[in-house]
């Protein structure tokens, strides 16, 4: 059961918005719109929704950054159940293309981070095995990510007494997609000591211990990956999921690998009637590369390119995405619903463009163009209930929660704390770097912290670098920052470490920073996405956290979008001040505490973790281990804290 636990209560807006979901939901109503203003707490609100509707969940985010600040606080919210966090783990990405014009095939370049390899496999495995799951995912929620029913089929279920020889448990693992290694131990890996098997689980969460006696397994027993591995006694089964998610049963590969072959036949015939003899050729030796690697190791690199073969889909139909391990019964919401929904929409067409192209000059199958994104109309045939959330709602998620039934927009307008929108000026563009640091230096006087918003990476970064120059603690943030590495930028800003932020879109939409005062934007008069109506409201909110919340626009000239936006933020203003005066509310600041982000810098943990370790004896048992694991590197790393320690002793 979902059991949320805090120490707020639900005030302001937040009984009737909680009620009014609660009740629609109930009732069967599809769409909804929970509009609520910046700093109304609308993720309670929404906690509160999960905790009535006891339903799976899941939240998706236009950003990774927006993402993980949502994670965290559903995490606080909902510590005795399982909430997930499922982003894109590519750290770098550049996909497979062909530019036909200049005859430049770009290769696919991928820097995957293995910890988020590791988070989303522990989202779909509790995702197929429980019903408290809360997962907070960006837009890759919509790609194709395998057949949940072959995922859970080639699983592999051991237990205590299990009738299997050794040889034939490790063939198993092996097409699992476990790979031996007796000296680097990490997700994903096995190693082997005479009649014990140790897993690495790919979730990083658990090493599985297997014990054999003869042709029988006798024991088994798991340990969390620690300094001192303490193994305790499993005496139910185990379900042992794979390593990778494109993973096909074997009784089922063989008959891929033909159909992929028939395939192969049809499109070089194709292209031998279009005289197309050098597409001919790199196509045979590519394809049939693949092929023999998916005969001898089940996986080939771009495997999810044959995923229409491997999961026996008909040419065009729906991939497999994270919607598909859900349950019917699940709820999604959609958070800052006003741009996630055009990034939704807008995956699938840009896919499909690139990959014909590899397509006709004989790079790929024609069944790759089925590895894709979902369409935004396959997304709405897979939704059972959703809820979109946001500030600025757009037409699309008004229009769907309009229906001839009722009017399901729900509204969040006041603020339980009573703060009020941010003041708003405009100051002409002539000597805006000067102004804008006699700006940052009044508010760092006081300690306070301040938002710099630019149109390119190149100026937040040339920016970031002046500022820094003039004495201010500054650090920019934008889309090339590594995603595990945003939140922790974040919250060296609310520790003080940073004064200033410079940033293009990524300071926008639902970050909760309750120590910025100031939100400076500059070129607030090029009208475009990053300074239309919605965004420049959106970015106005991140000062509405603060008693003194004041935005200074630089501009030669008022816009459409800054005037609408300037008159909008005023509204709310004092929609906000007549509710204080009603029901005689003081303004209160934002107290909230500093998180710990959970994954950071998780790779190098294996070095700090010694750290921490004062106990000489139980050192030296870690340091004998990791020897007889053939695990030089790390006992030497011991050895040499056990040599720090001793000299330190009196």
């Amino acid at each position: 059961m979902f059991q949320l636990k805090s120490s707020y209560k639900p005030t302001g807006d937040q009984p009737q918005a909680i009620e009014k979901l609660t009740k629609n939901l109930k009732s069967g109503v599809k769409h909804q719109v929970l509009l609520g203003v910046t700093g109304s707490g609308k993720t309670f609100t929404i906690a509160k929704v999960i905790e009535k509707a006891q339903r799976p969940v899941l939240v998706i985010s236009h950003n990774k950054t927006l993402a993980a600040q949502t994670y965290q606080e559903f995490k606080e919210f909902f510590p005795d159940n399982a909430v997930h966090y499922f982003v894109s783990y590519y750290d770098y990405y550049q996909p497979e293309a062909y530019i036909p014009q200049t005859d430049t095939y770009i290769e696919k370049d991928a820097k995957i981070n293995e910890e988020i390899d590791r988070l989303r496999h522990a989202t779909t495995q509790d995702v197929l095995s429980r019903n408290d799951v809360i997962v907070v995912a960006s837009v890759s929620c919509i790609y194709n990510i395998g057949s949940p029913e072959d995922y859970q089929k080639v699983a592999l279920e051991v237990k205590p007494g299990q009738k299997i020889k050794r040889k034939d448990f490790i063939s198993y693992l092996t097409n699992l997609q476990y790979q031996r290694n007796d000296f680097d131990f990490k997700p994903g890996i096995f190693r082997v000591r005479g009649n014990i098997i140790d897993i690495y689980l790919v979730t990083g969460q658990e090493i599985l211990r297997v014990e054999f006696f003869g042709d029988e397994i006798n024991k088994l027993s798991a340990s969390r990956p620690s300094l001192n591995s303490t193994f305790n006694i499993l005496h139910s089964k185990f379900q042992l999921f794979p390593a990778h998610f494109w993973t096909t049963p074997q009784d089922k590969l063989g008959i891929a690998i033909e159909n992929i072959k028939l395939e192969l036949q049809e499109q070089l015939k194709k292209l031998r009637g279009k005289n197309k003899l050098l597409e001919v050729q790199r196509l045979e030796q590519r394809t049939n590369y693949d092929l023999e690697m998916l005969k001898e190791s089940s996986y080939c690199h771009g495997v999810e390119n044959y995923s229409r073969h491997l999961e026996f889909r008909k040419p065009g139909q729906a991939p497999f995405a994270l919607i598909n391990y859900f349950p019917k019964d699940f709820l999604i919401f959609i958070d800052e619903s006003h741009i996630t929904l055009s990034q939704l929409r807008a995956m699938a067409t840009q896919d499909r463009a690139r990959k014909k192209t590899l397509i006709e000059y004989g790079f790929r199958l024609p069944s790759a163009v089925d590895n894709r994104p979902l369409t935004s109309q396959e997304f709405e045939k897979r939704i059972n209930q959703v809820i979109y959330v946001s500030a600025t709602p757009g037409e699309y998620e008004k229009q769907k929660a309009c229906l001839p039934a009722g009017r399901y927009i729900v509204e969040q307008l006041v603020r339980p704390t009573g703060l009020l929108e941010p003041s708003v000026e405009t100051r002409p563009t002539k000597n805006q770097v000067k102004d804008l640091i006699e700006e940052i230096k009044k508010r760092t006087k006081k300690k306070q912290r301040i938002l710099v918003l630019t149109l390119t990476k190149r100026l937040a970064e040339s920016l970031s670098d002046y500022l820094a120059e003039e004495g201010i603690k500054t650090h920019y943030l934008h889309s090339e920052i590594k995603t595990l590495e945003r939140p922790q930028i974040l919250k060296d800003l609310r520790e003080g470490k940073y004064d200033v932020l410079v940033g293009i879109n990524l300071l926008r939409e639902g970050l909760d920073l309750p120590e910025v005062v100031l939100v400076i934007i500059l070129d607030a008069d090029k009208e475009g996405f990053l300074r239309n109506e919605t965004t420049l409201i959106q970015t106005m909110g991140r000062a509405a956290r603060n008693l003194e919340g004041h935005v200074i626009l630089y501009a030669d000239k008022m816009t459409q979008s800054m005037r609408a936006a300037i008159q909008e933020v005023s509204r709310r203003r004092k929609i906000q001040e007549a509710f204080n005066r009603k029901y005689k509310i003081i303004p209160q600041p934002v107290i909230k505490e500093i998180r710990t982000w959970p994954f950071i810098f998780k790779e190098k943990q294996v070095a700090s973790e010694f750290g921490t370790i004062q106990d000489v004896k139980l050192l030296e048992k870690e340091m004998k281990e990791a020897a007889k694991n053939l695990d030089f590197e790390r006992a030497a790393e011991i050895r040499d804290l056990i040599l720090r320690l001793t000299q330190d002793q009196p």
